[in-house]
């Protein structure tokens, strides 16, 4: 059985506080590693330890800028490889290109399935990651997967909260299961928004399932993007006469617009983790709530390292 000894972790540039929270958790430093950029924006990458036989986790999100991100895993994985590291896992708290998962039209690509290729090639012996966009995503790796859920924190918060009449609501019928899965562990019910997707990152609101009249809500969803789909769903929700509105997502992606929407939008709260980090889109908005993933992370990442059960923490 590996120990803990063994363990090392490191991070890109993509979200080192994640990281430094992670290595905090289990009481070990940051690895040391430079991963800078060429005048022409080559990545570049130097290990500045002897890692060689090591339990290697490289803490790395394909957040914006999703491309260069990617990339920095990547060269990272490689360096890793070549040094000798006993065994490679990606940790990837948001997997970028997760939403091109299938053809939703012909002649477009399944880019999710081609960046799993290029991870496992770079030599990842596992992957760790958190709430896919698909779960089938998983199959697209010929390594293991390991796919965590950011619904315990979730959960926990909101039961914190005690909000009274509560309903959950799934923004599209494709977060049906994820929303009632939630919505039993806080013994609430829910309804469903019908959207109808107009083009990339538009969408218009049909109609609302469900009894929302006089109801507090919660809208959940895996990611926020541009905010379109949130902004719609409340202003379809409080037509049909919600009260107080709040909204959370395992991943802030919010790009664009996403902040304005989200502040002209009547939403009380809008919660969220720091799978993706904020930087200065925090200081836009009081809106936002943070919750930290990085001791639910800290916690598989030893799991892994001690050959124990990760699956056992969601039993």
């Amino acid at each position: 059985m590996a120990t803990i000894d063994a363990l090392r972790v490191f991070s890109g540039n993509a979200n080192p506080l994640l990281a430094k929270e992670i290595c905090d958790y289990l009481e070990i430093p940051l690895g040391a590693i430079e991963v800078s950029s060429f005048a022409d924006g080559e990545t570049c990458v130097h290990i500045s330890e002897n890692v060689r036989g090591g339990d290697v986790f490289v803490i790395q999100p394909t957040c914006p800028p999703v491309n260069q991100h990617v990339m920095e895993l990547l060269t990272m994985i490689d360096a890793f490889n070549r040094s000798s590291a006993r065994r490679i896992t990606a940790v990837i708290p948001y997997y970028g290109y997760g939403r091109q998962d299938r053809k939703s039209q012909p002649r477009v690509p399944i880019t999710s399935k081609l960046v799993a290729n290029l991870i496992t090639t770079a030599g990842t012996d596992r992957v760790l990651t958190m709430d896919l966009h698909a779960g089938q995503i998983q199959g697209f790796f010929d390594i293991p997967v390991d796919n965590l859920f950011a619904t315990p924190i979730i959960v926990d918060y909101f039961k914190q909260k005690n909000i009274t009449d509560l309903i959950l609501v799934a923004p599209d019928p494709g977060g049906v299961e994820r929303t009632r899965a939630v919505a039993r562990k806080l013994g609430v019910s829910m309804a469903i928004i019908d959207k109808r997707r107009e083009a990339k990152n538009v969408s218009q609101v049909m109609n609302v399932i469900g009894e929302v009249e006089g109801k507090n809500l919660l809208i959940l969803d895996d990611i926020i993007d541009t905010a379109g789909t949130l902004a719609e769903a409340v202003n379809a929700l409080k037509r049909n006469g919600a009260l107080n509105i709040y909204a959370c997502a395992t991943h802030p992606v919010l790009s664009g617009p996403a902040i304005d929407r989200i502040n002209d939008a009547p939403l009380k709260e809008v919660v969220v983790t720091n799978t993706i980090p904020l930087g200065e889109k925090r200081l836009k908005t009081d809106k936002i709530t943070v919750l930290s993933v990085a001791n639910l992370l800290g916690e598989a990442i030893k799991r892994i390292n001690q050959e124990t059960s990760v699956s056992s923490l969601f039993i």
